[in-house]
């Protein structure tokens, strides 16, 4: 099993010779597709959805529907390796996921709310979740979650509380490309000196394997 943080929200998922690279977005760098064996999208914005990384992967492309029409007509070509995920149902790309909610979190009550699934995959015997942009707490307990750390849509205080309420012992820190480095600095420390011992948090650079 291995776990790398790429750009941003961008994570490979490899395991038993099956590799699936979850939302390669705008502060990601191509290579991080390559290899893939599949593409798993949360939603459709420019830093977790890229339609030119989907051109360059021949990779079968697995997300919800709305993230699949943006697909026709962004990159018709890649449309037609897409298959649709319904919220709460399970599905395999490679790696056996089930999709976890369907809502983006609230960027503000004004405005509408986008549509988003985010996922929990089974490596073995390890369960990784990764939510994309939403707080939303899974059903099944999780080894490791993949937690935002700065967004425009979240309070620190809210990915911390996310991160309680979810429980998994290893926290891997992605959506960190709004802050400067001192300000993801003063958020580490914060992660840390907030959740539970039990709790472990780290934030990685691009390309590094969570160990």
């Amino acid at each position: 099993m291995r776990i790398t943080k790429f750009g941003h929200s961008c994570v490979r998922l490899e395991h038993d010779g099956t590799t699936v690279v979850l939302d390669p977005g705008m502060f990601t760098e191509p290579d991080a597709l390559d290899g893939a064996d599949a593409v798993v999208i949360t939603h459709e914005h420019p830093d977790h959805y890229l339609p030119d990384h989907l051109k360059r992967s021949d990779a079968p492309v697995f997300t919800i529907d709305a993230v699949a029409a943006k697909i026709r007509e962004d990159a018709p070509d890649v449309a037609e390796r897409v298959t649709v995920v319904t919220p709460g149902t399970s599905f395999d790309p490679g790696i056996p996921a089930v999709s976890v909610g369907e809502l983006h979190a609230v960027i503000h009550p004004d405005l509408p709310r986008f549509f988003n699934s985010g996922y929990v995959f089974t490596l073995g015997d390890t369960t990784v979740y990764h939510p994309g942009d939403s707080l939303t707490v899974p059903e099944q307990a999780v080894d490791v979650l993949c937690v935002p750390v700065c967004a425009p849509w979240m309070r620190a205080a809210e990915g911390i509380d996310f991160a309680r309420a979810v429980g998994a012992p290893r926290n891997l820190a992605i959506h960190d490309r709004v802050y400067s480095e001192a300000g993801l600095r003063i958020l580490d420390g914060q992660y840390a000196a907030l959740l539970p011992e039990s709790l472990s948090f780290s934030r990685i650079p691009d390309g590094a394997d969570l160990t």
